[in-house]
């Protein structure tokens, strides 16, 4: 479905953790997409010049339902997360979406682990949310999630709610009582072990290129097959 340009109207706006947000809007024309894509939001007048700068998020919500949600990273001096922060009700903001082909590939008696550190989420509760999901459920579903404190846990009491899905959020640096595991969430994956069933699952990454470079290495020195991971890189550190 090719990408169009949306007027999106502001439906909603809450604080997910004291770093993340999440926008709310319904879009016209009407929006229809797969899970795992994004929307590219036009932030009027931030370019060089006074252009127009366009930035990229993944959409967290089910394509079957309204409104659209965005689950966002608010980034210090970032112009994309603090324009839509500053967004309420009844704002506007232009959108050009769908993109991407980070989506979920249904395959007959196989399991799916999702591996996500920060917003790099979203596109998994979008999936996951999804009929096509629903409808095409793997033999299992792992979804884990790595944070470094308790506090930025996403999603937490919704994905525990869900049949059949195994969610772990993983705490790097804890700074209470946490009962949940403790450490990256590679951590995590090296601690399953021989029991977990390393080559017949599909395994999608999102998330810093950091993390997933690492659960690459994991994966491959495990004999999973490149055509078994897949990614969308949300952001790499410069070396």
């Amino acid at each position: 479905m090719p990408a169009q340009e949306l007027m999106c109207e502001v439906t909603g706006f809450r604080e997910l953790t004291p770093t993340v947000f999440e926008v709310s809007f319904n879009p016209l024309p009407a929006l229809t997409f797969e899970a795992g894509q994004f929307i590219s939001i036009i932030v009027p007048g931030a370019g060089p010049h006074g252009r127009d700068l366009r930035r990229a998020y993944s959409i967290a919500s089910s394509p079957e339902g309204q409104p659209v949600e965005l689950c966002v990273k608010l980034v210090e001096g970032g112009p994309g997360t603090n324009f839509l922060y500053k967004l309420r009700p009844g704002n506007h903001f232009r959108g050009m979406a769908p993109y991407g082909d980070f989506v979920y590939e249904p395959k007959a008696e196989r399991h799916a682990c999702f591996i996500a550190t920060g917003t790099g989420i979203a596109p998994f509760r979008s999936m996951i949310l999804s009929d096509h999901f629903k409808k095409n459920a793997p033999l299992s579903t792992t979804c884990l999630l790595g944070v470094s404190e308790e506090a930025e846990v996403l999603y937490d009491v919704e994905m525990c709610a869900h049949p059949g899905i195994r969610w772990v959020p993983c705490v790097s640096r804890p700074k209470g009582e946490w009962k949940g595991y403790r450490g990256r969430v590679t951590d995590y994956l090296r601690s399953l072990g021989s029991d977990f069933p390393w080559l017949e699952t599909d395994f999608y990454l999102c998330g810093g290129g950091a993390m997933i470079d690492e659960v690459k290495q994991i994966l491959t020195g495990l004999g999973v097959a490149k055509d078994s991971i897949h990614q969308e890189v949300y952001f790499k550190a410069p070396k």
